[in-house]
Order: structure tokens, then sequence, then C-alpha cells
């Protein structure tokens, strides 16, 4: 068995859960991130999700690697789904809570959230948050 790890190769993928009721709001995450969000993160992986049930399974299968959430989601809000993943997932992976607008985001810091971005989504806004987040969960490369 190689010690190589093939970056193309599927396992390779990171899988980022992109919730919102909102399909708009869904696409519009994943049209700003791209399949590569930066050079040196693998190929990304999306998981859209438009209701909180699926967001808690999801999360408790251990494959996802960030997740991004429609604070303005309805009827279960992201920032509400946060601190319930944050409260019950051990290790839970990183959370990232779109706002309704830039003040809200200290209701994201009460969700435990790790970071913020509000609506409307600007996409670079967004990257640099989203490779904030993931860069130093990746192994080092030697």
């Amino acid at each position: 068995m190689s010690a190589v790890v093939d970056a193309q190769a599927p396992e390779a993928r990171l899988k980022v859960l992109v919730y919102s009721d909102d399909v708009t709001v869904r696409q519009s995450v994943i049209l700003a991130l791209g399949r590569r969000p930066h050079p040196d993160l693998p190929e990304v992986e999306y998981v859209e999700v438009a209701t909180e049930p699926v967001v808690i399974s999801t999360m408790d299968s251990g494959q996802i690697a960030l997740a991004i959430l429609d604070g303005e989601a309805v009827p279960a809000g992201g920032m509400g789904i946060a601190k319930q993943l944050k409260d019950e997932i051990f290790r839970c992976p990183p959370v990232l809570v779109l706002t309704g607008r830039p003040q809200d985001a200290w209701l994201a810091t009460w969700s435990r959230a790790e970071a913020a971005v509000p609506h409307p989504i600007d996409p670079i806004q967004l990257a640099e948050a989203v490779v904030g987040l993931l860069l130093p969960r990746l192994p080092a490369q030697t």
C-alpha cells in the first residue's frame, strides 16, 4: 500500500456541508467557493442540506470537514443548529454561519461558530473565511 495520497482521489476531497432552506443560498455558497477555494486545499465536495434533521445526521457521520449554516434559514436557523452541533458532537468540525447582516456576527459568537459571513454573500470574504478554517486542519505536507 502506497503512503502517497493522490490529490485527485475522491477520498482526498473535503466534504463541506451547506445548509439552507433556500436552494438559491446553497447555490450561491457553492458558486462563490468553487471546487477548490485555495490551491493548498484538496477539491471540495459539497453536501447540500435543506432540513435540520439531515444536518444533524450528516454531521454525526463524522465525514464533514466544515459546515456552512444559513442563519436566516427557517424554521431552524443556522445559529441554533450551530450551537446544538457544538454542544452535542465531540470534536465538532468548524462551523461558519451566514448572518443576516454584519452586525449579527455577535450572535454567531453565541452559537460557538468559528466564523460568520453576512448576506449577501461576498465570494472573496466567504472564501477567506473558509480557507482560514480548513487550512489549519489539513495534515502537514512534507
